[in-house]
């Protein structure tokens, strides 16, 4: 599999425009750290990419990643992959555990970036000059971006064993590489959301 195919069956199952930026926002995250950490760019990249493909035709758990893995096996997808995007959720830990480097990224970044998304599209500057201490701030506001679970924003940062701030500093960098594919350029080149 490449990225030509995995976007073909992210479009075909993703209709929301908001979700598929989160997965390419995830996808950048995750190649990110697979160079920091010496995995491979490509297969954590997919995994990103790809880990919430059944999240609008079953969002509900077990069947959320469960589904995809069943969809990507059948395509003959890598297990390396699968068996991420199964881990991303703690329901499935007891099988795919977080033993991995690729499983503890994947984890670590999903929520993060939905929260940095979030935080950027309040932002005129949208990525731009975003500090870890504006993001510590936004996550002690518990009404903001509510349904991200801070949590396991913190929880992911342990798991890499880095710092937090460190953590939100290396995503938010990650994003910046593909800020105008998120809708996040900034005042002059991205429109308000």
């Amino acid at each position: 599999m490449n990225r030509e195919r995995a976007l073909t069956w992210l479009h075909e199952w993703v209709r929301s425009e908001s979700l598929r930026r989160h997965a390419l926002a995830v996808e950048a995250a995750m190649r990110h750290y697979a160079a920091r950490f010496g995995g491979d760019v490509e297969t954590w990249g997919l995994a990103g990419l790809l880990h919430d493909l059944d999240y609008e035709r079953f969002p509900e758990p077990p069947a959320h990643t469960r589904e995809a893995a069943r969809f990507l096996r059948e395509q003959g997808v890598d297990e390396e992959i699968v068996g991420a995007i199964l881990s991303h959720a703690r329901w499935n830990w007891d099988q795919y555990p977080l033993d991995r480097p690729i499983r503890r990224a994947l984890f670590a970044v999903d929520e993060l970036c939905g929260f940095l998304m979030a935080v950027a599209y309040v932002r005129p500057e949208r990525l731009e000059g975003l500090q870890p201490s504006s993001v510590r701030k936004k996550l002690k506001q518990r009404s903001f971006a509510a349904g991200v679970s801070r949590e396991d924003i913190e929880q992911g940062a342990a798991h890499l064993g880095l710092p937090l701030d460190e953590h939100i500093a290396e995503v938010t960098a990650a994003l910046q590489k593909v800020a105008a594919e998120l809708g996040l350029g900034g005042t002059t080149t991205s429109p308000a959301p």
